[in-house]
């Protein structure tokens, strides 16, 4: 039997290290779950939420899926948006995509994938929304510029779920934001999307 011993062992020490800095620490952490940030981003393993941000444990609550999509048909991020926003009570939605994204450039390339195709399909509606943007776009920026223009779609499409239409309509003090991260040097930017009412959006 594979018991991955080895992160275990690891899991031994991380916690025994914050322990020596923080004796309270877990005891804190197990008592309540306040976040003020939902993260939405991409399941790929070199984009971890609290590290990019450098914040603990207990400060951003996350759903991550390929290339970071919110479809109004997916319920496992449905409900992680209602409950953040009408449980945990978070005020900002951060949706960070990122560049060199593997499900961006499978949405990008004339071949099939499998399964995730049907994922992919939505990647490939934001390209068709965007065609002629992309289309007079040098080659070698298309791939990065629908990594952004997939992120400011997703942002969209979080603004426009009944969970943050009610929650704009009861006054509630929430913000949704485009990020995208950079792999290459671990610095993240603004996409100069942050919508916090109907108005705005």
């Amino acid at each position: 039997m594979k018991s991955l011993k080895h992160l275990f062992e690891k899991n031994k020490v991380w916690a025994e290290s914050i322990t020596e800095k923080d004796s309270e620490f877990f005891s804190h952490l197990s008592k309540q779950q306040l976040p003020k940030y939902l993260w939405i981003g991409c399941s790929d393993s070199r984009v971890p939420a609290n590290q990019i941000v450098d914040l603990p444990p207990g400060e951003i609550f996350v759903h991550r899926n390929i290339a970071n999509v919110v479809v109004h048909t997916d319920l496992n991020c449905l409900s992680v948006l209602q409950y953040a926003v009408e449980i945990l009570k978070v005020t900002d939605i951060i949706v960070c995509g990122h560049y060199g994204c593997g499900g961006i450039q499978a949405a990008m390339e004339n071949k099939q994938h499998g399964l995730i195709d049907n994922w992919l399909r939505h990647i490939k509606d934001v390209a068709r929304f965007h065609d002629a943007q992309l289309q007079a776009t040098d080659d070698d920026k298309k791939f990065d510029l629908l990594c952004e223009l997939n992120v400011i779609e997703q942002v969209k499409n979080i603004c426009n779920t009944t969970i943050v239409q009610n929650s704009w309509e009861n006054d509630a003090k929430l913000t949704v934001h485009g990020w995208i991260y950079n792999i290459n040097n671990g610095i993240l930017k603004d996409l100069d999307r942050c919508i916090s009412s109907n108005k705005e959006l």
